[in-house]
């Protein structure tokens, strides 16, 4: 059975703010129901094994909380802060325990990268995914999205080979044109970042769809499921009578079936 797990649900700079003391940041901190780090998530399955997606800088307690020792595989996104401030960490993390480490990354990304961390090829492999990566009975591609004020994300697709099930990784994105939407249409899952519930903002200072927009989408993808990540501390994850039925706010440490072997839905 492949599985997915919400190990990082927050924005860029996770749940609760050091600085806030509002309800949602004051309930982290006392339940941890709304406690969320930096966002990622952990696929597992019987064939290939771990594969994160992005390393962001909560990246050590992620893995503490996976009790997992060693990583080889991850997935980047962009190269924002937030999801790849750990990658020095997996770097240490790769030396001592005497791997190399494969990043599977969009062409564009992997120099912006390496203009950062410049010394971090000699234990990580940056890989450019020109083309679908086998990762066990899955397919993975990747496409590039509007992030808004931000410049540019990647999605992820995975497709299984046996049972044609189809979901889509996409952390970052705003106002995302009409073709960059085509591959979210009829989806059978899409994960999708949300910071806010109505964002107040003008529309040309924003990086990110907000929850309401984000259901609008889901009706009109028709996609079979929807589960909201990226959340700022304007979304309690507690209160879900805004959703529809079918969508749903990821929470750290979440866990989803998602295929068995055969690639019936483990949903």
């Amino acid at each position: 059975m492949t599985t997915i797990t919400f190990r990082g649900t927050g924005d860029s700079q996770g749940v609760p703010r050091s600085y806030c003391d509002c309800g949602v940041c004051s309930e982290a901190r006392a339940t941890g129901r709304n406690r969320r780090f930096r966002p990622s998530l952990q696929i597992e399955d019987p064939q290939s094994g771990a594969t994160w997606i992005d390393c962001g800088p909560d990246w050590g307690r992620q893995m503490e909380s996976a009790s997992l020792r060693v990583l080889e595989r991850m997935l980047i996104t962009h190269a924002h802060y937030d999801h790849i401030g750990g990658l020095p960490e997996w770097y240490d993390a790769c030396r001592w325990t005497d791997i190399v480490g494969e990043a599977h990354v969009p062409p564009e990304v992997i120099p912006e990268i390496a203009s950062r961390f410049p010394w971090i090829s000699s234990r990580i492999r940056f890989i450019p995914m020109e083309h679908p990566l086998a990762l066990g009975p899955w397919l993975v591609s990747c496409f590039r999205v509007h992030h808004g004020r931000n410049g540019y994300s990647y999605a992820f697709e995975f497709v299984h080979t046996a049972s044609r099930y189809r979901w889509i990784y996409c952390p970052d994105a705003f106002d995302m044109t009409e073709q960059q939407q085509q591959p979210f249409y009829g989806a059978d899952l899409v994960i999708l970042g949300t910071s806010f519930v109505k964002e107040p903002y003008p529309r040309e200072s924003r990086s990110i769809y907000d929850v309401e927009e984000a259901v609008a989408l889901f009706e009109r993808w028709k996609a079979g499921r929807m589960i909201l990540t990226h959340m700022s501390h304007d979304i309690d994850v507690n209160k879900t009578d805004m959703l529809p039925q079918r969508v749903q706010f990821a929470r750290t440490g979440m866990c989803i079936p998602l295929c068995d072997e055969s690639g019936l839905p483990g949903m």
